[in-house]
Parts: C-alpha cells; structure tokens; sequence
C-alpha cells in the first residue's frame, strides 16, 4: 500500500505554517538552545525506556555523545551519568556552548556585558565521564571530570566533530533553527542518534528524503504533544506557557513547547506495531468521522489517490496511493505502508 503524505491546511496549521517560513536568525536560533537546555527528565526516562523494551543492550558498551547540551544545568547529562552503570555505558561525553557567545548574542539574563570575562566564558564546556573518580564503587554524576574545550563548543567545529566521530549514539536537543544543519551533521558520520525537533521538520529536504527511505524516523513518546523544558531563573515565559507546564506537573522555572517531537534511527517496538484498520464499506458505514460517512472518500483532481484525512480511516483494503496527514508518521509501520512522496505547500516548498 502506497502512501503520498500532502499538508492538509487548517486554520491552525496555517498560522503554523506562516511561522515555519518566517526566517530565523542565529540569534533566534542560539535563543531557542537556550530555551531548551533542560528538558523534564520524566520525559526523557519514558523515551529511553522504549528503546530498552525494544533491545535491552541498545546502549551497551557504547559512548554517548551530547553536544548541543549544558552540562551543567542539563537533564541529558543527568539521566545518563546517573544511569551510566543500569545502562551499561562505555564513555558519557556532553559539551556545551560558551558562556560569553551566548552573552554577546544577549540570550543569557543577568550577565553585565561589561563585566570581566573567565575563561568559561570564552570556551565551550566539556564534562565526561568513564569510571569511577571518587572510589565509592559506582559511577554516577559524582564521577563527571569538568573541563573546557578549545573553541566555543559549536557543533559545527572541528574540535565537536572529533567528538562526534569517537561517539556511538548522539542523544541531544539541538537548536531548532539549526536543525536542517544537525541532522545532515550526525548522518555524514554515519552515527545512531535520539533528538528532539519540531514535528514540521519532517517536511526539510535535509529531512524528508532519510524519513521516506526509512533511515530515520520518529521516537516512540510524546510525538507532536507538549514537551516540557525547565529554562534559566530570569527567562521570560509566557504566561500561558508557564500555565500549562503546571498543569503537567512542573512548577517553577519551566515552560512547555508544542509540536515538538522525537527523531531517531533507534529501533522501537511501536514502530513496528500495524494499524488496525476497517475497510473503506465498514468506514463510510462506522467511522467515527461524519464526513467520511457522509461522504466516503475523495480523489484528487491532479493526482490518482484519495484523500484521506484522519489515520484511523485508512481503508485497509485500498490498494492504490492515498494522501494522509502529517499525523501518520507517528503511527507509521514500514512493513504495513510504503511512503512514495511529499505534496507541494503554497509556497512551492514541501511540505507534510
């Protein structure tokens, strides 16, 4: 069964849309890093935890990577030093980006950009950890040796590439701004990798063509749902935003960010979960959407497929091309459906 994925436009979508082609910044884009240095740990445990159901050794023996990170104040770096043992890890290496960058980029509060600048503001960070440093018979967060790296920790640099060619899984949240950068950064070097981006990135020509060839694909939680991200005491929330982090549970020095979504080329039980579906008789005579009975299914003018706009109304027993919204991806099982291609967004971009 082929399936061609078009962008279904919705009032909604179309206000994301217009955000989505609005250009960024670097400014913009070292702002959203900022924003996102820590994520809920509650989320990153459930997603780990999938990949163990799937293969229990995923992570045996191999070293982590994560740049795009802060190790001081990240999550990432938490889980994984604390879970380094339970984990069977070989190495744990996080980097961050230089204090003073972000401070000239004015993306940090509180900082005087007059004031004297260390060292640590000039250098990236770089915290590892392989053994156990103090003698207590564990390795844990307690066992990370600090350090600075030669240049600003950009993932770009030569000096994070040598990192990223010792590694064997790269786990981070990077930047979404420069997300069309990363993930051709990490694929070049041939790595396994687990990170976090917008759910509209699965439209990026850098992006779309790995999704399709199944070469990556989306994790296995929280896809396009709310994530939560703690940020820097100072950080300007927005109210509704800081509203709705509480409401999931975390008070304080959070906000939360929707649409966001986990990219991967892990393996995961979920996808490889088929669909239980109805056939196209059964669905215009029970499907839950009334357009659908009302109508059953349409056919595009320009293109031999039907439409079909909710995932739960995929007829089974279709065996020609069908356009379903973006929304299948989370669902999508490579030995069920074959992705054959992308529609064309108004601005004449692909878009999902």
């Amino acid at each position: 069964m082929l399936f061609l994925l078009p962008f279904f436009l919705s009032a909604a979508s179309g206000n994301a849309r217009k955000e989505h082609g609005r250009k960024q910044t670097s400014r913009e884009g070292e702002g959203s890093e900022e924003r996102r240095v820590l994520h809920a740990d509650a989320d990153i445990e459930r997603e780990i935890n999938a990949y163990l159901a799937f293969q229990p050794e995923v992570f045996k023996g191999k070293s982590v990577l994560l740049p795009c990170d802060d190790p001081k104040w990240s999550n990432f770096t938490r889980y994984f030093a604390q879970n380094f043992s339970a984990l069977g890890l070989r190495r744990l290496v996080s980097t961050g980006y230089a204090v003073e960058r972000k401070k000239r980029l004015g993306l940090l509060p509180g900082f005087d950009p007059d004031g004297p600048l260390g060292e640590e503001d000039l250098h990236g960070r770089i915290f590892t950890l392989s053994h156990d440093t103090n003698g207590n018979g564990r390795i844990d967060l307690d066992d990370l040796e600090t350090g600075l790296l030669s240049g600003d920790g950009d993932f770009r640099s030569d000096e994070v590439r040598r990192l990223r060619d010792e590694a064997d899984i790269i786990v981070t949240n990077p930047p979404f701004s420069l997300f069309r950068e990363f993930i051709p950064w990490i694929m070049e070097a041939g790595k396994k990798f687990l990170v976090i981006g917008n759910m509209n990135a699965v439209s990026y020509t850098e992006v779309f063509p790995l999704v399709q060839s199944a070469r990556i694909w989306l994790g296995a939680t929280g896809q396009g749902k709310d994530m939560v991200f703690g940020v820097p005491e100072g950080t300007e929330v927005a109210a509704a935003d800081r509203e709705k982090a509480a409401k999931m549970g975390y008070i304080g020095n959070y906000t939360r960010l929707g649409n966001s979504c986990w990219y991967t080329n892990l393996d995961h039980g979920q996808r490889h979960q088929p669909l239980q579906l109805m056939t196209w008789a059964d669905n215009v005579k029970y499907s839950r959407h009334k357009d659908i009975r009302d109508r059953g299914y349409i056919r595009y003018e320009n293109f031999d497929a039907i439409e079909v706009p909710y995932v739960d109304a995929i007829p089974v027993d279709w065996e020609g091309v069908m356009g379903v919204p973006r929304s299948f991806l989370e669902r999508y099982n490579p030995e069920q459906f074959e992705i054959v291609g992308i529609a064309e967004g108004e601005s004449g971009k692909n878009s999902v």
